[in-house]
């Protein structure tokens, strides 16, 4: 079969793969029929993740079961399934508590499982505490419904975790700093939460202010440091958001988080650090928390999946381009390039 397999930095491939077999009863295969490429992949992309040259790539997809394990509960051949980015027992401490994403037997796709989620076929342990069915072979999901219900496996239900830690209220002002595709999702959060103001800190492109207000931001502030800062506060005439989503993780969007957080406020963070370093003291006299990390969307999915198919949520805009499975080393620069926010894979046969 064919998958998407990291070569070294900026080097991605096809290439022809192993088929997947059932190794335990708890397994699953999972013919992927849509695939992402999420913005951490470009982090292992650029070289700047601990992933060795030869690992396959890839954490979003959705698919249909083609063959399970004798102690599969719940699924058959034939349902329509989605995964989250962290395959996950659904029987440890830490999963039965609602934190999924520590499980301790889990582990993401191309690391601790050589399987991944960019391909055509993928093994899928755990199944039964994993992947959460969004249709059967009598009622497969709306083809329009595809794009919405893959932000489920990682970036929507990430940024959930963001602004649900943050504790986004109804009417609240809330700044979203990053805006990427979990950014984005972000809005979509607030919006959900009932935010009343929603103001985003991204960058100079126009693609994704333009996407950001359609997905209900207030305003879209283009600046960067101590310039972004009083631009917000010339916004909201002085008075600091009432909550701080950060989707970024770089020191840069944690400093200006944490400058621009209301004593007293938690800053909701989900962005993957990088040379992030904390000064407790910067917290304490403001009494300010942090809280977030790695969004447990296992969690998340069930009570998410409804609106998703009822078409009262629409995250999936936020794929700006479909390519085929035989172009993801297109998709990836397009995407490190910024010439689209994120890219939806086809993986035909």
């Amino acid at each position: 079969m064919k998958a998407v397999v990291f070569n070294g930095p900026y080097d991605v491939s096809v290439e022809q793969v192993p088929d997947p077999r059932i190794e335990n009863a708890g397994d699953a295969i999972v013919k992927i029929v849509a695939a992402g490429v999420c913005g951490s992949d470009l982090w292992t992309y650029r070289g700047q993740a601990n992933v060795a040259a030869g690992a396959r790539i890839g954490h979003e997809f959705l698919g249909v079961v083609t063959e399970l394990g004798d102690q599969v509960c719940g699924l058959a051949v034939g349902d329509w399934v989605v995964c989250p980015f962290r395959f996950s027992c659904g029987e440890c401490d830490f999963c039965t508590s609602g934190l999924p994403s520590s499980c301790v037997n889990g582990g993401f796709w191309g690391r601790e499982a050589i399987d991944a989620g960019q391909g055509q076929y993928v093994r899928v342990p755990f199944a039964t505490g994993t992947l959460v069915k969004i249709g059967d072979s009598n009622s497969a999901p709306d083809v329009s419904l595809l794009p919405s219900l893959l932000t489920l496996a990682d970036v929507f239900p990430t940024g959930v975790h963001a602004v649900t830690q943050a504790g986004v209220t109804k009417g609240s002002t809330t700044l979203i700093i990053g805006d990427g595709a979990v950014g984005q999702c972000a809005i979509v959060a607030a919006r959900r939460a009932g935010a009343g103001r929603i103001i985003v800190l991204g960058g100079q492109h126009s693609d994704r202010e333009q996407l950001a207000k359609q997905f209900g931001a207030s305003e879209f502030v283009t600046e960067r440091g101590a310039e972004a800062i009083a631009a917000v506060l010339e916004l909201t005439a002085g008075r600091l958001p009432d909550h701080v989503v950060e989707c970024v993780g770089t020191a840069g969007s944690f400093d200006t988080a944490l400058q621009l957080a209301r004593p007293g406020s938690t800053v909701g963070y989900v962005g993957l650090p990088h040379g992030v370093t904390l000064d407790l003291a910067r917290l304490f006299g403001r009494n300010i928390g942090i809280a977030g990390g790695v969004a447990p969307a296992r969690k998340y999915i069930p009570e998410l999946l409804p609106e998703v198919l009822s078409g009262a949520v629409e995250p999936g805009a936020v794929f700006t381009s479909t390519l085929t499975l035989d172009e993801a080393p297109l998709a990836y620069q397009l995407m490190d390039e910024r010439r689209t926010i994120k890219v939806l894979l086809t993986c035909p046969e």
